[in-house]
């Protein structure tokens, strides 16, 4: 495949790549075909494509009659549309029967709403979904990263959530990196003053910062959780062993999402300090996507002074 900057260019090549490998892959779309670019799907595969307008309860359930049929249907559009409007339907109708149904959650945090504004900045999702159970959660890098998750999910039990950006994301891995689906991994590794958790259209700012925190004499861990439910335990602990404190930095509120999973791995018997970034239960203001990041406590400054803060609390 060809380098893949844009999260929404990497779901909708992968899902091209997966319909030409199987017959039971299905669009629904919820007037969200232009939003990843879909046209090429839809030329290729007009009778695998089911428009439903502005519909995203109804589009759950026609997602869910499909999977019920023995189809693998993705449905994508703006992630609030999905686990807001249609909460109650990917609860009832998809994760309590367990159904293979992908969804597919655009515009995931800060990152992605200038154009659009706040309506259209989506800090809650992996926070709603971490609390159904069947469901996988998975909160890629960047564009090549999507297609990868993609190709990767494609056969697992039950419901699966794809958090992707706007378009704009900074790449991070080089092409046909696999995607660790189920376990963390370790993307910086100079030492074990610290760890640093991440993942998404910030993990290029935590990389930055290692970098600087290593000029400085800190060593660090750079590792990343991309897949947050199920959570690799037993590979975070082994790493809060090691250092004894982690931040984590996610484009998304602190509250019930990577701050909170790796905060219950710490209280079930991994003891370490813990500072968390994200959205301190707050909402954003409209702007661009880095001036955002910046605002917010996520800049590469704030996991710098975040990274000290727990090394300092530590040693003390």
């Amino acid at each position: 495949m060809s380098s893949v900057d844009s999260t929404r260019i990497g779901f909708r090549d992968a899902l091209m790549h997966l319909a030409k490998e199987r017959d039971d892959i299905v669009f629904v779309s919820t007037d969200s075909l232009k939003v990843v670019k879909g046209e090429p799907f839809l030329e290729a595969y007009p009778d695998r494509v089911i428009e439903l307008g502005i519909s995203e309860q109804n589009g759950v359930g026609v997602s869910s009659g499909l999977a019920s049929s023995g189809l693998l249907p993705y449905i994508c559009t703006y992630a609030g549309f999905l686990t807001m409007r249609a909460c109650e339907q990917m609860r009832t109708f998809v994760s309590y029967p367990a159904l293979k149904v992908r969804f597919v959650g655009a515009n995931g945090g800060l990152h992605g709403g200038n154009r659009e504004g706040v309506s259209h900045q989506f800090i809650e999702d992996v926070g709603i979904l971490r609390t159904m159970p069947n469901f996988t959660i998975l909160c890629p890098a960047d564009g090549n990263q999507v297609y990868q998750a993609m190709l990767a999910s494609a056969d697992i039990d039950g419901p699966v959530y794809i958090r992707i950006g706007s378009g704009r994301e900074e790449k991070v891995f080089p092409d046909g990196t696999p995607f660790p689906l189920g376990k963390v991994r370790t993307i910086v590794d100079e030492g074990n003053d610290v760890a640093l958790f991440c993942h998404g259209f910030v993990t290029n700012r935590v990389i930055e910062a290692a970098r600087q925190l290593k000029e400085q004499g800190i060593s660090v861990k750079v590792v990343e959780v991309a897949t947050i439910k199920p959570l690799d335990q037993v590979g975070i602990a082994s790493i809060l062993e090691k250092t004894g404190c982690a931040v984590t930095i996610e484009d998304h509120t602190i509250i019930n999402g990577l701050g909170s999973a790796i905060a219950e791995v710490i209280a079930e018997g991994n003891p370490a300090y813990l500072v968390r970034l994200g959205l301190q239960d707050v909402y954003g203001e409209s702007g661009f996507p880095d001036e955002l990041l910046d605002a917010y406590g996520m800049s590469v400054e704030d996991i710098i002074e975040g990274a000290k803060k727990a090394i300092k609390h530590t040693k003390a």
